[in-house]
C-alpha cells in the first residue's frame, strides 16, 4: 500500500480534485444533481480510456527515461506533465479549431464554452489530418524499433527475427510506411487524399527531424554538452506523447463535446500514465519482464494501423485500448514464463 501511494499519491490527489471539478462543471451547466453525476461518470470513463490507450506509452517512455540524465528525467516528469495535460488536452483541440475555422484563440475558447457541438464538429473535421500524422509517426516509431540489427530480444520470434534481418536494407522502415500511405491514399474517398497524404508525410518528416536532432545532440553529449543531449531526448518524448494523445483526444468527443470535461478526464488518466512511467523506471520493471517492451511496440504498431483505418471507418476507442492491453498482457505473461524457465535452468 505504501509503495502504491508513493508512486500514485499525486495521481490519487489529482483524481480527487478532477472529479470534484467535474461535479462542479456538471452543476454549472445543468443546475441539477443528475447533470453533475453524469459529468462525474464521463470524467471517470475518460480517465480509464486514457490509461488503457496510453499504457504502452508509459513503457516506451520508461525505456527512454532510464538512459536520461536525472535532471532531464525530472524535467520530463514535471514540465512534461504540464505539456501533456494542458498542452495536448486543452491547447491542441483549441489550435485545431483556430486553424480549421480561421478564428482567434479567444473566439475558439468561447465556442468551446458556449457552443460545444459546433466546437466538436470543427475538431472532427480535422480527423483525417490528425489520424494520418499520428499514424505515420507512430508507425515509424514501432518499425524503427523492430528493424534494428542491435535489437537482442525477440518475443514473437518468427516475425521479429525477420524484421531485424531487414535492418541491412537501408530505409526499409520508411519504405514500408510510404507503401501504407500510398495504399490508404488510394482507398480514401475523393476529396480527402491530399489532406491525408500531406499530413502523413509530415508525420514521417517530424519523426526523421526528431531522430536527426537526437543524433546531433548525442554527439553533443559525447563532447560533454549534456544539457543539449537531454533536450533532444526530452523533445522526442514530448512528440511521442503528443502522437499517443491524438487518439484519446479525438475519441473523447464521442463521449462528450465539453472541452473542459475532456481536459479533466484525460488529465486524470495522464497523471496515472506518468506515475506508471516513474514506477517502471525506478523499480527496473522493464529489466525484470523481458518481453514487456516488445509487447508495447507491437501495440504501437497496431495503433498506428488503426489510426490509418480511422480515416476510412470508425474504430471504437475501446477496441483500440483492448488490443493494446491484450498484447501487453500476453508479453507480460511470456516474461513471467521466461523468468521461471531461466530460474529452473
Amino acid at each position: 500500500m505504501a509503495t502504491a501511494f508513493r508512486y500514485f499519491g499525486g495521481a490519487f490527489a489529482f483524481t480527487a480534485v478532477g472529479l470534484l471539478l467535474s461535479l462542479w462543471l456538471g452543476w454549472s451547466y445543468s443546475g441539477s444533481l443528475g447533470g453533475s453525476l453524469s459529468f462525474l461518470l464521463v470524467a471517470a470513463i475518460l480517465a480509464v480510456l486514457e490509461i488503457s490507450l496510453s499504457f504502452d506509452n508509459s513503457i516506451v517512455n520508461a525505456n527512454r527515461l532510464k538512459h536520461m540524465a536525472p535532471a532531464w528525467r525530472h524535467r520530463f516528469l514535471t514540465w512534461g506533465i504540464v505539456i501533456a495535460v494542458f498542452g495536448m488536452r486543452v491547447l491542441f483541440p483549441l489550435a485545431v479549431v483556430v486553424i480549421a475555422a480561421g478564428i482567434g484563440p479567444v473566439e475558439a475558447l468561447r465556442l468551446a464554452a458556449t457552443q460545444p457541438a459546433e466546437y466538436a464538429r470543427i475538431v472532427g473535421s480535422a480527423h483525417v489530418s490528425i489520424a494520418a500524422f499520428g499514424g505515420a509517426f507512430l508507425m515509424m516509431v514501432a518499425l524503427t524499433y523492430f528493424i534494428d540489427s542491435g535489437k537482442e530480444v525477440d518475443w514473437i520470434a518468427a516475425l521479429e527475427k525477420r524484421m531485424r534481418a531487414g535492418a541491412s536494407i537501408k530505409g526499409l522502415e520508411i519504405g514500408i510506411v510510404l507503401v501504407m500511405i500510398m495504399l490508404f491514399t488510394w482507398l480514401l474517398p475523393a476529396g480527402t487524399e491530399d489532406t491525408f497524404l500531406f499530413a502523413a508525410i509530415a508525420g514521417i518528416c517530424t519523426f526523421l527531424g526528431v531522430e536527426i536532432l537526437g543524433q546531433l545532440l548525442d554527439r553533443a553529449a559525447e563532447s560533454g554538452e549534456m544539457a543539449r543531449a537531454g533536450l533532444g531526448a526530452f523533445l522526442y518524448l514530448e512528440v511521442l506523447d503528443a502522437s499517443f494523445s491524438f487518439d484519446g483526444v479525438i475519441g473523447a468527443f464521442a463521449l462528450t463535446q465539453n472541452l473542459f470535461l475532456i481536459a479533466i478526464g484525460l488529465g486524470i488518466g495522464a497523471m496515472y500514465v506518468r506515475s506508471m512511467t516513474i514506477m517502471l523506471v525506478e523499480k527496473g520493471t522493464l529489466n525484470e519482464f523481458r518481453y514487456l517492451e516488445n509487447g508495447a511496440f507491437w501495440s504501437i504498431l497496431i495503433l498506428s494501423v488503426v489510426m490509418f483505418f480511422q480515416t476510412l471507418v470508425h474504430v471504437p476507442e475501446a477496441v483500440t485500448g483492448l488490443v493494446g492491453a491484450v498484447l501487453i498482457g500476453l508479453s507480460f505473461l511470456s516474461s513471467i514464463r521466461f523468468r521461471r524457465h531461466a530460474r529452473r535452468h
